[in-house]
């Protein structure tokens, strides 16, 4: 899940560690990808909110992304969107980061 957004950090050097955390009262199942500029620094992190079909594709209904002091996170209906965003902003990442 979210190959292109994997890739995407890869590419730019930037660190991710992935797990799936399965709520109790909700259908939905979550994906939660941290990432920073050092493994020690992950402050930043997407939430994917995702469920199955009936032929057990997986089913994309949410993408949050929250950075690091961000009080309310920015959604996203799909992963190109989501690429779109960091392409953009990318720059400014490193940016703050670095200090």
């Amino acid at each position: 899940m979210l190959g292109k957004t994997k890739k995407f950090l890869r590419a730019n050097h930037i660190f991710y560690e992935k797990e799936h955390v399965n709520p109790l009262m909700e259908t939905e199942k979550v994906y939660v990808l941290k990432f920073g500029l050092t493994p020690e620094k992950m402050e930043h992190r997407f939430t994917v909110e995702h469920s199955y079909t009936w032929t057990g594709r997986i089913k994309i209904n949410k993408i949050s992304l929250r950075l690091h002091g961000q009080q309310h996170p920015r959604e996203f209906h799909n992963e190109a969107e989501l690429l779109h965003y960091l392409k953009k902003h990318i720059k400014h990442f490193e940016k703050n980061n670095k200090k």
